[in-house]
C-alpha cells in the first residue's frame, strides 16, 4: 500500500530525486507501513514542521496530525513558498 507524497520547494533537497529526474515538485511514492499521519510522512523525510508552511491532503488544507491511508496523496509546502490561502465553503 502507497501515498504519494509532494515535496515543493527547497524541501526537494531533502531526498533524492528517483531515477535522476529532477522537477517540480519532487514526487515520491512511499510505503504506508508504519505511516499513520502526515507527521510520519514528514519524520521519514526528516521535515520538521517548523519548515513547513502548508499542508494539503487530496488537495485539501490539513494538518500535521491528520491520519493518512492507502492511496492519500499528500502535498508539502516550505516556509518559503507560504501561501496566502482561503477556504471557501460551500454555502449550501
Amino acid at each position: 500500500m502507497t501515498i504519494k507524497v509532494k515535496l515543493y520547494g527547497d524541501l526537494r533537497e531533502k531526498v533524492t530525486p528517483l531515477n535522476g529526474e529532477i522537477g517540480v515538485p519532487s514526487t515520491l511514492y512511499i510505503e504506508t507501513d508504519g505511516i499513520k499521519t502526515v507527521l510520519d510522512s514528514l519524520n521519514k523525510f526528516s521535515i520538521t514542521q517548523e519548515e513547513i508552511s502548508h499542508i494539503f491532503v487530496n488537495n485539501i488544507y490539513s494538518y500535521p496530525e491528520k491520519e493518512i491511508k492507502n492511496g492519500d496523496r499528500i502535498g508539502i509546502f516550505p516556509k518559503r513558498m507560504g501561501l496566502i490561502f482561503v477556504e471557501i465553503k460551500d454555502p449550501m
